[in-house]
């Protein structure tokens, strides 16, 4: 796990080790005689003074990937590993895997919910077969243990039976209708009226996916610079700059002061998997038509662990019907057998740019959020005590859509939108992108090799 500096100041394939060793220092005297500010030389202006940067040191690199979530992980290997290339993985966080990739259910979706041929649905149903067999070969934890989607009144019913339509247009195999009686037998702790067995459906331990996929494409060139924060950018030509300053300087930046970028990387390919803040981020791309940038979403959903239990109650994944911006308040199965609950939906406000890309959302989970959760559990598992969810944890959906509106598809955005030679954006990579991932690195670097 290395710094910039570290990278910049060692020889490395990637990166000439020509560079300065003062490169990111605070005392370098043409960095502090500039007066503009990254947020004015990084906006969608026309009016873009390029002298402010001429003093930033500059460095040529093959191929960037803007942050290590499982998604960026899985684009570097496929990169590295598939095709050869030098790719540096620019992280802002400590290690990789620390934002919504670490947040999340840590379920292996079979390919149920999304409209045929989109994106979401192409990917996950090719992801997840991906992803079984990476698990199978690296011995990854995981286990197929099924997941049952329940109707619990009878007015439900026609959106399963929808479901089960949709899921049999996507490609998902063994989906089968249930009736309450049948699905009860199996979970004695349920209550439906009917419900919709998916057997494709499992769990699997993230972080040892993710470190596995880090150990691969390190071993095949790949290095990974964590504590660096790409913090905009400009087009040069028909290509992407990036524009790079160490986290460290951004967590004590003042608003008063001018921010800038400490090194200027000219990649041949960039991919920005910044999750949460890839839209903020492409919106500080200068040169980048801020038209084709989505307006982003944030959903924060809770989770939370049942206590005191000591046999597992259930056996499958238990899901209810959708709700507005999420999967509803489902039965997640870790592979210890912990029961955990969630997440719920709760649309957030964005936060300012510099915050985004330094993930400082809100994670915490009050403990009166609780009293949401009993009486949507209670609708299939009635037998639900009072007090006996804990806090668990919270993560972000990075969306592209809003309250009420038509779920969003994943956006992948390359040359043929923005008219950027070896840029690929990554929008709205929420559920199931854990899924989807190994598939999305598949069409990410088939879109770059192939351009």
């Amino acid at each position: 796990m290395k710094s910039i500096t570290q990278i910049l100041t060692k020889p490395n394939p990637l990166i000439a080790n020509s560079l300065l060793q003062n490169l990111f220092s605070r005392s370098h005297p043409k960095h502090s005689s500039s007066s503009t500010s990254i947020r004015s030389i990084s906006s969608s202006s026309s009016a873009y003074n390029y002298t402010q940067l001429e003093s930033v040191p500059k460095e040529s690199v093959d191929c960037v990937v803007i942050g290590a979530g499982v998604v960026g992980i899985a684009v570097a290997r496929e990169l590295s590993l598939k095709h050869g290339r030098e790719v540096l993985v620019v992280e802002s966080g400590p290690t990789f895997g620390t934002g919504t990739s670490s947040r999340n259910s840590e379920v292996i979706h079979a390919g149920i919910y999304y409209p045929f041929n989109s994106l979401k649905a192409l990917f996950c149903v090719r992801g997840r077969k991906l992803l079984y067999r990476y698990c199978k070969e690296h011995e990854i934890p995981h286990e197929q243990m099924g997941k049952l989607i329940v109707a619990t009144r009878s007015s439900e019913i026609p959106k399963l039976d929808a479901l089960l339509n949709r899921g049999i247009e996507n490609g998902v195999d063994g989906l089968r209708l249930m009736e309450g009686y049948e699905a009860m037998k199996l979970e004695p702790e349920l209550h439906c009226v009917k419900a919709l067995l998916s057997p494709a459906s499992g769990i699997i331990d993230t972080h040892s996916l993710m470190l596995s996929l880090v150990g691969e494409a390190e071993s095949h060139g790949t290095t990974f610079s964590y504590n660096a924060s790409v913090i905009g950018g400009h087009r040069e030509g028909n290509k992407i700059q990036l524009h790079i300053s160490e986290s460290s300087a951004l967590k004590s930046w003042g608003a008063s002061s001018p921010l800038h970028p400490e090194l200027i990387l000219n990649p041949k390919l960039v991919v920005n998997s910044a999750g949460l803040s890839a839209p903020s981020l492409a919106r500080r791309f200068c040169g980048l038509d801020s038209g084709v940038i989505p307006t982003p979403y944030y959903a924060r959903g809770c989770y939370f662990t049942l206590s005191n239990v000591k046999t597992p109650l259930f056996q499958h994944l238990i899901y209810p019907m959708p709700e507005d911006g999420g999967l509803g308040v489902h039965v997640t199965l870790d592979l210890n057998g912990q029961v955990k609950f969630g997440p719920d939906v709760e649309w957030i406000d964005c936060i300012d740019d510099i915050s985004s890309f330094l993930n400082l959302f809100d994670y915490s989970v009050c403990k009166d959020r609780s009293k949401r959760f009993y009486p949507e559990i209670r609708k299939y598992y009635p037998n639900l005590k009072d007090g006996s969810l804990e806090p668990g944890y919270s993560g972000i959906r990075p969306k592209v859509s809003g309250p009420k509106q038509v779920p969003a598809d994943f956006l992948v955005q390359g040359e043929d939108i923005h008219g950027i030679t070896g840029l690929v954006n990554l929008f709205g990579i929420e559920s199931p992108g854990l899924t989807a991932s190994m598939a999305i690195a598949e069409y990410v670097a088939a879109k770059l090799i192939t351009n």
